[in-house]
Parts: C-alpha cells; structure tokens; sequence
C-alpha cells in the first residue's frame, strides 16, 4: 500500500470557493458556525449531566447524539477553516486518512443513534407501562454499544478501501476536507469496486438506521390515531416533533451526497450538501432539541436561576 501511494505523501484541499474577496467572510461565517455548534451542544451534555431530572432513556441518547455532533463538527470545521486564511492548506496522507476515519466513525454513529432515539420514542408512547424495564440502564447501554461498533466497524470499511487506492500526480482534492468522492475522482485506479463498497456501506448505514425508523414511526402514528383525546394526541406529536426534524435533516443530506454516483452530482453541488450535514445540522441539533423540549427548557432555567442563586449568596 505504501508503495502503490508512495508519488503521493500528501493532498492539499481546494476548500469551498478560490475566490480571494470571499476567503475572510467565510472564515467568520463558520467560525461563527463551530462556536454556536461548540456552545450548543456542550452546553447540552453540561445540562443533562447537571440535572437529575434529565436522566433517562431519551436523555441519555441525546447526551450521546450532542457529544457525536460535537467530535465531528470538531474533525472538519478546523481543517476548513484553515483553508480560508492560508494559501495552500495541506495535509498530510496519514491525516487525510485519519480525518476520513473519524468522519465516517462519527457520521455512520449518529445514524444509529437516530434510530435508537426512535425506538425509544416507540416504545415511550407506545407501551409506557413497560418503558422502565424495556428501556433500562443495561438495554441503553448495549443500544449504545452497537452504534459505536457499527461506527467503528463502517469507518474502518472505508478507510481501508480509500486506503488501497493509487494516487498519481494529482493532488489537489476538490473538497474542504478529506471525503470519499473527491478522492475517489482524484485517485488513478479503477473506481468501480471501490465505489460499489461505497454504495453498499452507505445502503448499510443509512438504510438499517432509516428501516428501523420508518418501522417505529408507522407504529408510533398507529398508537397516536388510537388515543382519542386531542391533548394525548398532541403531546405524542410535540415528544416525536423535535426528532422527526434532525432525522429528515441529516438523512436528506447524507443520501444526497453518498447515493448518486459523481456523473450525477457533480463535486461541486456535493461540497455544498456536505457543508449541510458536516457543518450545519451539528450546529442545529441542540437548537432544535433545546427550542422545543420543555423538559430541556425547565432544566435550562432550573440552572441559570441556581447560578444566579448562589452568585447573589456569594455578594452578601
């Protein structure tokens, strides 16, 4: 493998645009972008640790989501940033590789984690009465177990199939970060077997999750048209509401990245699609979770008045 990329130690990453006038508008546009997503979903893990009250099922997966949307907002943002104020931005074989891999750890992650979120909501609507011993601390800790193994397992899958590939002369990939079509297009081997493991990973990836969710909302919807007073049905909906809403998100993005082959979407619309899922849903996640959960809300207030407590105290 060394041999086969030994004319290639290193890319350099054309980033989103070669326009000079728009390098440092861009640069505080998501600089602004990664502290809103660093504070936000932080200051999420901080709240739900903070707050007994937050310590359940649905909770403990959105620890897990915002902790997720954090690390690889955390693997990308960086890097691009960088591209903004420096004339090459250039990174190293081993670092592109190792980007690749954490991406594609964190992103295939937050895919399970989404359907498990899901199942927990089917069952917490669904069979309330067996919620506590369906959903206990060991269940929730196996649910967890297997997102990060699939993650794991997914990234390593195409790490090592973007790692075999042959890289020419060319170096210059056509992306902000190290993503797998650009390189794909950039390398000099055959794509067709490396693109068809993409395919098939990603239908993995983003099918089990997407199967399991539709599943649980059909039976979700089932038990809502069941309930028969407008207020129960209501509360159904605003408790699946806030998911419903990142779910579409991120899935519409990722599958309009990863499902068309290159001759149908050309790299620059991907860039853009990429900067959607990679940069902006991490960013909006806890603002969705927090702007519409009313146990989020409470806690919220909850803290901010105990701080401001024990500042007042501190002053006499």
């Amino acid at each position: 493998m060394a041999a086969e990329n030994a004319s290639v130690t290193e890319f350099i990453l054309a980033g989103l645009t070669d326009q000079p006038g728009l390098q440092i508008p861009l640069f505080f546009l998501f600089l602004g972008f990664y502290m809103v997503t660093t504070v936000g979903n932080l200051g999420l893990i901080t709240l739900i640790g903070l707050n007994s009250r937050l310590h359940t099922p649905m909770y403990f997966f959105l620890f897990n989501l915002s902790l997720i949307d954090f690390c690889y907002s955390t693997t990308i943002t960086p890097k691009m940033l960088m591209s903004f104020v420096s004339k090459k931005n250039i990174i190293l074989h081993a670092g592109c590789m190792t980007q690749l891999f954490f991406f594609c750890f964190f992103v295939i992650s937050e895919s399970f984690i989404l359907s498990a979120m899901a199942y927990d909501r089917y069952v917490a609507i669904c069979n309330p009465l067996v919620y506590t011993v369906t959903m206990s601390p060991e269940v929730c800790l196996l649910f967890l177990l297997g997102v990060y193994v699939m993650g794991f397992s997914g990234a390593m899958a195409h790490m090592g199939s973007i790692a075999s590939l042959t890289f020419c002369a060319d170096n210059l990939v056509n992306h902000f970060m190290c993503d797998i079509p650009p390189l794909l297009e950039l390398s000099c081997s055959s794509p067709y077997v490396h693109e068809l493991v993409l395919f098939t990973l990603v239908a993995i990836d983003i099918g089990m999750p997407i199967v399991t969710i539709f599943i649980s909302y059909a039976l979700i919807l089932s038990c809502i048209l069941h309930i028969h007073s407008t207020e129960g049905r209501s509360k159904a909906f605003s408790t699946c509401s806030s998911h419903i809403i990142v779910v579409s998100l991120f899935f519409g993005s990722g599958a309009f990245v990863y499902l068309k082959p290159p001759s149908i979407l050309p790299l620059d619309q991907g860039k853009v699609s990429s900067l959607f899922y990679a940069i902006v849903v991490p960013m909006l996640n806890p603002l969705i979770y927090s702007l519409r959960n009313k146990d989020v809300k409470v806690a919220l207030r909850k803290t901010l008045g105990r701080k401001t407590f024990f500042r007042e105290r501190s002053n006499i």
